[in-house]
């Protein structure tokens, strides 16, 4: 299986469990803007690109598909996820499966003021979200809301931007500095989150790996433990009959009063989805019997142990900048 995987930055371990999963059943093919992305050193082939906003970058990522006979692509960042969802049809033509969700979804996923809205309407429990702050201050005089509140970017990743917010007059400022941030209640529940797939032949998620976050970082959580509840698989699979899913997701939960919250999903491998890889949730598998196999996978959610820990460390690359350069593929 030739796979490739947009905007690769970081994202060295989990090159190195399709590596471990899949041995020589697969073809890593990597692309960055940058050269200096350290997961470029551990696949197979390496392309630097252009920014995903340029208009050579899909006739780019098309040619480097047709030249190493692509059969299934993915990104690695929020941004991207939209611009694959959008050019599904080009890369079909071409025998690739993308693994991404469908242009609507990717939308609302990206949007965390549409997201909410959406799953309100829905009627799938949510966060209260408020677009700006005439829309949150008439809430707050109607008592549906008190301080603190929590403000975050609406098209954000990664958490930048994010942060407790604890009078009106402090939120007035903050909003009127930066209009693009959405207000929500402050959750003071369990923070968790789950890796899910959804397989691309059943189109039904198969798969289901939940954890709590023991401690995060800007960009996710790095200290997770890993625990089994039907009642949160139950959630999970009925709040994803609202969307088109297509292959790894990552859904951001909270759990408050006894009662789950869904906050937001990123269609793509989680940062932490490492954990699940640890626990024997392999995403690699199930990508390989989609694609090259074109079988479905069977259910197991809820096929792994409860209390693994996982604990995330830095680690490096070090090369020398020519071999950097020449190691690099020219489309």
């Amino acid at each position: 299986m030739n796979i490739l995987f947009c905007s690769v930055g970081r994202r060295c371990e989990l090159l190195k469990d399709f590596r471990k999963t899949l041995g020589d059943q697969v073809r890593l093919v990597v692309t960055d803007n940058s050269l200096y992305a350290p997961a470029l050193e551990f696949a197979d082939v390496s392309y630097q690109v252009p920014l995903i906003k340029d208009v050579a970058y899909i006739p780019t990522i098309l040619e480097i598909c047709k030249k190493e006979h692509i059969d299934a692509v993915t990104t690695l960042i929020d941004p991207e996820i939209a611009i694959l969802a959008e050019n599904r049809e080009a890369f079909e033509a071409l025998g690739i499966t993308v693994l991404a969700p469908y242009q609507e979804t990717a939308r609302l996923c990206f949007d965390k003021y549409e997201m909410a809205k959406f799953l309100t309407a829905k009627g799938i429990p949510t966060i209260r979200t408020y677009g700006s702050f005439a829309e949150f201050r008439t809430a707050y005089d109607e008592g549906k809301i008190q301080f603190p509140v929590f403000v975050k970017p609406r098209t954000g990743s990664g958490s930048v931007g994010a942060r407790r917010v604890d009078t009106c007059e402090m939120l007035e400022e903050v909003t009127a500095s930066d209009p693009s941030l959405v207000i929500q209640e402050l959750m003071t529940g369990e923070d968790m989150d789950a890796d899910v797939y959804v397989d691309t032949i059943s189109h039904e998620p198969v798969a289901i790996f939940s954890k709590k976050k023991i401690s995060t970082t800007i960009g996710g959580a790095n200290k997770t433990i890993s625990f089994k509840d039907e009642n949160l698989f139950a959630f999970v699979k009925e709040a994803l009959k609202a969307f088109q899913f297509n292959g790894p997701l990552d859904m951001d939960l909270f759990y408050q009063d006894g009662k789950y919250y869904l906050s937001e999903i990123n269609p793509r491998f989680g940062g932490a989805y490492l954990h699940a890889y640890g626990a024997g949730v392999d995403f690699p598998a199930f990508i390989y019997h989609n694609v090259k196999e074109k079988t479905a996978n069977d259910d197991c959610i809820g096929m792994y142990d409860e209390g693994i820990v996982m604990m995330m460390y830095d680690s490096v690359v070090i090369r020398k900048f020519d071999d950097i350069q020449a190691g690099m593929a020219t489309v």
